[in-house]
């Protein structure tokens, strides 16, 4: 799931602009053929910033090995239920990250 968000193109730029609250960003798709959008971003959250520091990490490293250490920590304030290393599935996750992350707009 990380791997494949981290390889987002409109995530990551996204991320790249939640860095700087105030500014409004304008959303192209042309792949998708949808009207553009314009999003205002607000201070960004705790659990946005290390995803954009994992994004980053995903993007920038080349060690190969990436730990999202701090984004899972973010992950289980939100959802308790990844305290503890059990598994999981994959798509409830996605589901939590997502939601945390709109939460804190």
């Amino acid at each position: 799931v990380l791997q494949n968000l981290s390889q987002t193109p409109v995530l990551r730029e996204l991320l790249k602009e939640a860095k700087m609250p105030g500014t409004t960003v304008k959303i192209e798709s042309p792949e998708l053929c949808v009207e553009p959008q314009l999003i205002k971003l607000d201070q960004p959250g705790p659990l946005t910033l290390a995803m954009h520091q994992f994004v980053t990490e995903m993007q920038e490293t080349k060690k190969g090995v990436v730990t999202p250490k701090e984004l899972f920590a973010q992950v289980c304030k939100k959802a308790i239920r990844f305290k503890g290393y059990q598994q999981q599935d994959s798509h409830e996750l996605l589901r939590y990250l997502l939601d945390g992350m709109r939460t804190e707009e």
